[in-house]
């Protein structure tokens, strides 16, 4: 258990080190904006703040407040989020907008229990929301921060397991100071990036190593423990590259499951018939196929090798055209709303 000598002796050492060391030049930081500092939030769930840097400059030139995102269709914000994945985070970003307009009137909600109520948001991000926007005093637990008090306070075990993330959250709670909280959370997210970090960490950089643990006892290799290893399932797929004076057809998916809402190639079973599916699906006359080379994509659960076959199109029927279906020059397509792995056939045309 921490005294709290002992926790403010962190958070003394944490804010120090911040303010000389920290990170203060992020294009979300020096604002109380609540809007940005959610985009922001949400954005940096499971991706590297180099990654979303230029996502969160396109989103703000596009949606420069919440409205402008909320009266905005699905389509165009996973349009701009294509490629930086986990693409239930834009359907809940573009859904808390929406949410936020109808049910708070168009402000972003100041109460804690408010925000974390919002669609994609958990404690540790409405925490963090809460402290940079109105500096509350909320304690965080992302996965940097995991991964630093599980070195700190030698918390063995998969920082995932229930038991574990619950045993973390209470040396959370119990290191937050009653001060600085804004500069303390910002140099734990810090330290936990830049310092503390999954391999070859900078342990003499820490302001926490002289009774950091893991340091002390030499066990910053195996803490935190990693995710228990399990057979990852393999999966495949075949997609078809329909072409057609100069547009490829795209087919929108499902909102469920893995790109859901994206518009993507059509998919087909090993065993369909190409022509028939064609003319029965999407109204073409299927000509000669080529394939492709293989695709491999990886998922959080599983792997996909994606078979694609390059089909010329002899002949577009007079029909109307089916639902979630649509033809798009390669060029426009590129620009859409679509998987990473979908992009990069399209790219190779």
């Amino acid at each position: 258990m921490i005294a709290s000598v002992r926790a403010e002796d962190i958070a003394r050492r944490v804010v120090a080190w911040q303010k000389r060391h920290g990170r203060h030049d992020l294009p979300w930081q020096n604002t109380r904006d609540a809007y940005r500092i959610w985009l922001s939030e949400v954005m940096l769930q499971q991706t590297q703040v180099t990654t979303v840097v230029p996502y969160y400059h396109r989103f703000l030139e596009r949606f420069p407040e919440l409205a402008a995102m909320a009266r905005a269709p699905l389509d165009h914000v996973l349009e701009l989020w294509s490629g930086l994945g986990y693409y239930s985070r834009a359907r809940n970003l573009h859904l808390t907008a929406q949410t936020v307009i109808a049910r708070h009137g168009g402000r972003f909600p100041r109460d804690f229990d408010a925000v974390l109520a919002l669609p994609g948001i958990g404690q540790s991000t409405a925490a963090a929301i809460c402290v940079f926007a109105h500096g509350d005093r909320h304690a965080i637990l992302d996965g940097n921060v995991k991964r630093l008090f599980a070195r700190y306070f030698g918390i063995a075990g998969y920082p995932g397991d229930a038991k574990v993330q619950s045993q973390l959250w209470e040396r959370a709670e119990r290191a937050l100071p009653t001060k600085d909280v804004e500069a303390y959370t910002q140099g734990l997210m810090d330290l936990g990036a830049t310092v503390c970090v999954r391999g070859k960490p900078r342990c003499d950089d820490c302001p926490l190593n002289q009774d950091c643990v893991a340091h002390e006892q030499g066990r910053t290799a195996e803490l935190p423990s990693p995710r228990p290893r399990k057979a990852v399932p393999q999966r495949h797929t075949r997609m078809l590259v329909l072409l057609h004076a100069g547009e490829v057809l795209l087919e929108k998916r499902v909102a469920s499951g893995i790109w859901g809402g994206l518009w993507s190639l059509p998919e087909i079973a090993a065993d369909a018939d190409i022509r028939e599916l064609c003319v029965r699906r999407y109204g073409v006359k299927a000509g000669a196929h080529e394939a492709l080379p293989r695709i491999a994509h990886g998922f959080t659960h599983f792997k996909l090798d994606i078979d694609p076959l390059r089909i010329k199109v002899e002949k577009v029927m007079p029909r109307a055209a089916a639902p979630g279906v649509m033809w798009l020059p390669v060029e426009d397509a590129l620009g859409a709303a679509i998987p990473a792995p979908v992009r990069r056939i399209l790219a190779a045309l």
